[in-house]
């Protein structure tokens, strides 16, 4: 269970989250004809919307290697606000990958925040 269930998957969501993102944005301006307007940034946005969460996972990984659980929270924050985001723009994209994975990113953070040790008690731990 522990392997299934490991921190390395707030890893693997982060560099799907990221790389999709990028990859978005430079389809985007590449297929874009004519000026900038407003399809082009509400685009631009949409893998804007997927960098910064893959970005915010990835100092979440680190923060939880290190132990500081309060990164799970922001874990489960990230993964709530991919769902809605894929809700959102379902009727046009299917992404069901990137739901899974944040379904998968929402359960790892769930059970981080249930067995890593909270901050206040390491704290504690330390006077």
């Amino acid at each position: 269970m522990e392997i299934i269930l490991s921190v390395h998957w707030v890893l693997g969501a982060a560099l799907w989250f990221l790389i999709n993102g990028i990859l978005h944005d430079i389809f985007v301006v590449i297929n874009h004809k004519g000026n900038y307007n407003r399809d082009l940034l509400r685009l631009l946005m949409d893998g804007h919307v997927l960098i910064l969460s893959g970005a915010i996972l990835l100092v979440c990984y680190v923060m939880l290697l290190n132990k500081i659980s309060s990164a799970a929270v922001i874990g489960i924050i990230v993964g709530v606000g991919m769902l809605a985001y894929c809700f959102m723009i379902f009727p046009f994209l299917k992404s069901f990958i990137t739901m899974a994975i944040s379904v998968l990113l929402i359960i790892v953070c769930i059970r981080l925040c249930l067995v890593s040790p909270n901050i206040f008690q390491i704290v504690q731990n330390l006077k």
